[in-house]
């Protein structure tokens, strides 16, 4: 079976030539970056200004490290955007300096306005940040890869680990913004799906309030008691405020005393900064070195692609783009990410299979899928949309 070393970049299969005898070859990749500085409710919540880049910097060195001896050398351009600017002249920019293979940290328009370009191309997108469903499913392309969780993953991480507590009853409270609905629409889907029973819904609309001076936060512990008081009897309340318009005034905040979930209190991710089982703290530690804070989420879906390219050009012992796209959409593909186990890419729709960490603000609650929901192929299809749900035709 084809796979990355967990813990190390993986080995050369082949002996380091000679220093005259050996030919460099360069691999660049890419990293389009939709960007503008982003406002939290909480100042400790706000991204990282290198969120991502930082991640793929870092498999860049794993990379290199292994290519000194096949005579290979990887490098990282990237390119920044507005969240709302037009995508495509970056991307020409890229493509014309010989990148073919781009790691996307863009929104879901964004991309699908440069994927079928990059397909006539030849090139190979990785989304490393859009966990939109619509992406994998409506609008799937065959020659974009996702290491970014989408939605209905997340949702289902978290849903399986209330079932297996027995907290069955949940209360949702969404926001008006179009991410957090969809987030609210996957919760939904996750509790029909493993016998959870939504018995209140609320949504919360965004006013536009100054929300962190002294007397915002002041308004919302005398208010958010309020907005919860009406509720039924539940277990959890789950949160779908994926906007930071008012997920972190929530817990310690309800009417009755109940633990809070989604994108507030416990927290499905892709990854935990805490996390330190299956060689975390290898990773974390030289991500740490590097850059001078722990490692999140996105990091680790941008240093998974820019590991998956660098695993294939290994293994291939060349540069050849129709070779490496060959060797990771091959059978026995897979992928040490630090999580427990070897990741796969799902055919249907390329996304990748992964854990899902449930955590709070400063340790590892616990990873789904959880024991006892099982699959026929893999207990990771319980995350998500399955194939025989699946929309996706790739084209």
């Amino acid at each position: 079976m084809f796979s990355a070393v967990a813990d190390e970049p993986a080995s050369a299969p082949v002996n380091k030539p000679a220093k005259s005898q050996q030919q460099v070859s360069q691999i660049r990749l890419g990293y389009l970056r939709a960007y503008a500085p982003q406002l939290a409710l909480s100042v400790l919540d706000v991204p990282p200004r290198d969120e991502g880049v930082a991640g793929a910097n870092v498999a860049i060195g794993d990379n290199n490290t292994t290519g000194a001896f096949l005579g290979q050398t990887f490098s990282l351009d990237v390119a920044e955007v507005r969240p709302d600017a037009d995508i495509v002249p970056a991307f020409n920019e890229m493509i014309s300096k010989g990148v073919l293979y781009i790691l996307a940290d863009l929104s879901a328009g964004q991309l699908l306005s440069i994927a079928d370009l990059a397909r006539e191309r030849g090139v190979l997108i990785f989304n490393v940040g859009a966990t939109d469903d619509s992406l994998r499913e409506e609008e799937c392309r065959v020659n974009v890869f996702h290491t970014a969780p989408t939605r209905t993953m997340l949702a289902d991480g978290l849903a399986q680990y209330l079932i297996w507590k027995q907290w069955r009853r949940w209360v949702l409270v969404y926001g008006s913004h179009a991410p957090d609905k969809l987030f609210a629409d996957a919760l939904r889907r996750a509790a029909m799906r493993f016998g959870g029973e939504i018995v209140a819904e609320k949504e919360f609309i965004d006013t536009g309030t100054a929300r962190r001076t002294d007397t915002g936060v002041v308004q919302i512990q005398r208010q958010m008691p309020v907005f919860t008081q009406d509720f039924p009897d539940y277990d959890v309340l789950i949160v779908a405020d994926e906007s930071e318009v008012f997920g972190t005034y929530v817990p310690f905040r309800t009417w009755i005393p109940r633990p809070v979930a989604g994108t507030a209190g416990l927290m499905p991710s892709a990854w935990h900064p805490a996390s330190e089982q299956w060689g975390g703290t290898q990773i974390q530690n030289r991500f740490a070195k590097t850059n001078g804070r722990r490692m999140l989420s996105k990091d680790m879906a941008a240093w998974t692609a820019a590991r998956i390219v660098g695993e294939a050009a290994t293994r291939t012992q060349g540069t050849d783009p129709g070779k490496i796209s060959a060797f990771i959409r091959a059978d026995d593909f897979s992928i040490a990410a630090f999580k427990g186990q070897k990741l796969t890419f799902r055919k249907w729709n390329w996304q990748l299979r992964q854990p899902i960490f449930l955590g709070d603000g400063r340790s590892v609650v616990s990873t789904s899928p959880q024991e006892g929901f099982l699959h026929q192929v893999s207990e990771l299809d319980t995350l998500g949309v399955d194939q025989p749900e699946t929309r996706c035709t790739l084209k």
